[in-house]
């Protein structure tokens, strides 16, 4: 009997990979015969390069600008010419203490250092999950990591944030980085929101960097400033394309400077694992992340990895640190049973503990197991 074990991380909890071996640890007290086999997964988020690099590719720390312009270790996945970065990694909400959040100020500036780190490494190919910005400088931090020149009406390198794109005249794309010719960049992205406008970056993410209802204005004006005058330069730019203003803009960067595909996370990071192949030859398929609801059923990783189990009828299970009602819509998108793990009261901050998270998943993955060979008339 061949189980498959492919777990988002518990976000603030417990990562994909300790998740998944916790959940292994208590599939086998239910059946030690079992051939269980973990696979981390991530939908383009947070353990996107865990998930990627876990069979054959190693991970790379390196010093580079953080999102408030100051020093942070930062830490990306190669796996043969590949590079896996997840960009807040670089410039990342959590790196902002809450009271310095103000995205007039933050910089993606980070994000490019790795990309230059990777490329020195003999990296050609990209996958980038951008969820989790602190920024909202449309990825020209980035993008002046890499070379480009973005100047302001002195001719002098604008500042970094969106103040930086307030301040922008001209663009030259002639210092960029050669190399970038010969890259091939696929960004996970799961939001279709445009650069600019009411449902762009600035009105959509912003509040939740810092930003004012008045910067909300300011920095949506400068996003339009910026994409014009891209547009003026590079025809393929377009500032409606579905998902450009993820990460306050950098999706745009990506996309019209880097000739980005910008996909969906999930589907990503599956062609990029064996685990289609490990779900095609497994008898059970066990899933889950921190909190199951409606959300899930858009296509989240746990409804991702049953999509992909259902295309081989295989059955899944699923367990979660706690469950919404409309959590029962994921019957109909492949999770055939869902589990809350919570075994006793408690408070939040117990149950995210990341040794009562892994003896809980343990244990309900046992119970869950055995009902399953019961089911089956297997003797447990």
């Amino acid at each position: 009997m061949k189980l498959v074990v492919a777990m988002d991380s518990f976000k603030g909890s417990i990562d994909s990979l300790a998740a998944g071996e916790a959940v292994a640890r208590g599939l086998g007290r239910a059946a030690a015969e079992a051939e269980v086999q973990v696979l981390p997964f991530a939908d383009g988020g947070e353990g996107t390069v865990d998930a990627i690099i876990y069979d054959g590719g190693v991970r790379r720390t390196v010093a580079v600008t953080g999102p408030l312009g100051t020093p942070v270790d930062a830490t990306y996945g190669i796996k043969g010419e590949v590079a896996v970065i997840e960009m807040a990694a670089a410039a990342g909400l959590t790196l902002v203490p809450p009271a310095a959040r103000d995205p007039r100020h933050t910089t993606t500036r980070g994000v490019g250092e790795l990309i230059l780190d990777a490329m020195d490494r003999g990296c050609r190919k990209f996958i980038v999950g951008i969820g989790g910005s602190a920024t909202n400088d449309g990825g020209v931090g980035m993008l002046q990591a890499l070379g480009f020149d973005f100047l302001d009406a002195a001719g002098a390198p604008v500042p970094h944030g969106a103040k930086g794109l307030a301040a922008l005249a001209t663009v030259s794309t002639k210092a960029a980085d050669q190399r970038l010719g010969g890259c091939e960049f696929f960004v996970a992205c799961d939001v279709k929101n445009p650069l600019c406008g009411e449902n762009g970056c600035s009105a959509i993410y912003g509040p939740q960097k810092g930003a004012t209802p008045e910067t909300v204005q300011e920095m949506d004006a400068a996003m339009a400033q910026y994409a014009a005058i891209t547009q003026a330069i590079l025809p393929r730019a377009d500032a409606n394309h579905p998902g450009v203003g993820a990460a306050g803009g950098l999706g745009f960067a990506f996309h019209a400077y880097l000739g980005a595909t910008l996909t969906p996370g999930a589907p990503l990071v599956i062609r990029e694992t064996g685990l289609e192949a490990a779900i095609k030859g497994a008898d059970l398929v066990v899933t889950g992340e921190g909190r199951l609801d409606g959300q899930s059923a858009m296509g989240k990783a746990p409804v991702a990895v049953a999509a992909l189990a259902k295309k081989y009828q295989k059955p899944v299970i699923a367990l979660a640190g706690c469950v919404a009602p409309e959590a029962t819509a994921c019957h109909a998108h492949g999770i055939d049973a869902f589990f809350p793990i919570l075994r006793t009261p408690c408070t939040v901050a117990e149950a995210m503990q990341t040794a009562t998270a892994a003896e809980n998943l343990a244990a309900t993955a046992e119970q869950a197991l055995r009902l399953w060979l019961c089911g089956r008339g297997t003797n447990v």
